[in-house]
């Protein structure tokens, strides 16, 4: 017997809605939704990013019209010198609860059921995971089962606009990680739910869909489309080359204006100084 009364016990993986003799199970509730189909970058785009830094690549695409691809909020959970990961982008979308479709008085094994493991069975060596999480500070989106699930996978690191839990053991696996910070909360316990894998998501106010390229740094975490990887790549290292020429005569004493930016008399003397081209 339920201990409430008379009323038989759901059955398990089941929520009886409030106010009502009606159960529901996950999959009579709705459907995870995922994107069977998306073209991940090739290996060429992820190799040419590599030493273009989040900061380049965030004003590269600027001057070429695409303005919004700073992921505000997440921000490395290991501060460690150089942290950095370029890769393409699987995406994981959580969405506010609701108590007839998913609520967090299920228990936790019923996530098993739920776009958070279809995402993890997902990926691939070098993805990078970004999780829309609408920002919660109280939703932890992944922790140390999930974390080393996706580091055994081969999994690149993980962007996420919202909390993950389990820091202690989360930081000794060395995934890089950007977060908004840690939660003892598990994904489902409180106002949110995973809905939806490898879908167009919105992540700290960017757009991200499947196969876009992630560039994140100790500056954070900007989307690149893949069509503008390898032109964004060559003019980045030539911009990134001329920085550290201006940053060399800084150090030996030159003036800001002579040598930042690079223009006039300060780029003369920094392309006389290249290897002609051959």
């Amino acid at each position: 017997m339920h201990p409430i009364g008379d009323q038989e016990a759901p059955p398990a993986g089941a929520t009886r809605i409030k106010g009502t003799e009606e159960t529901r199970t996950y999959e009579s509730m709705r459907a995870p939704v995922h994107t069977s189909a998306y073209v991940r970058p090739t290996s060429q785009m992820v190799e040419a990013l590599k030493d273009v830094s989040a900061a380049t690549a965030c004003a590269k695409l600027h001057q070429v019209g695409i303005t919004r691809t700073f992921i505000d909020g997440p921000v490395p959970l290991h501060r460690e010198p150089d942290v950095k990961i370029t890769g393409g982008a699987v995406t994981l979308e959580f969405l506010p609860q609701r108590e007839d479709v998913f609520n967090g008085a299920e228990q936790e094994d019923i996530e098993r059921k739920t776009p958070l493991w279809g995402v993890l069975e997902s990926i691939q060596p070098g993805d990078v995971l970004v999780v829309s999480a609408r920002g919660s500070h109280f939703t932890g989106c992944l922790g140390d089962m999930l974390v080393r699930y996706f580091k055994l996978r081969g999994g690149a690191g993980i962007v996420v606009d919202g909390r993950v839990r389990d820091a202690a053991r989360v930081r000794a696996l060395g995934v890089p990680i950007w977060c908004t910070g840690v939660t003892p909360h598990y994904a489902s316990q409180t106002e949110l739910f995973p809905s939806a894998f490898n879908v167009p998501v919105g992540v700290g106010g960017a757009l991200v869909t499947p196969g876009d390229l992630i560039v994140a740094d100790e500056d954070g975490a900007v989307v690149v489309p893949q069509r503008n990887a390898i032109p964004l790549a060559e003019d980045s290292l030539l911009h990134q080359d001329r920085e550290e020429f201006a940053r060399r005569r800084l150090d030996e004493g030159g003036r800001l204006s002579d040598y930042y930016p690079l223009t006039g008399e300060g780029l003369t003397e920094y392309l006389a100084g290249r290897p002609a081209a051959t």
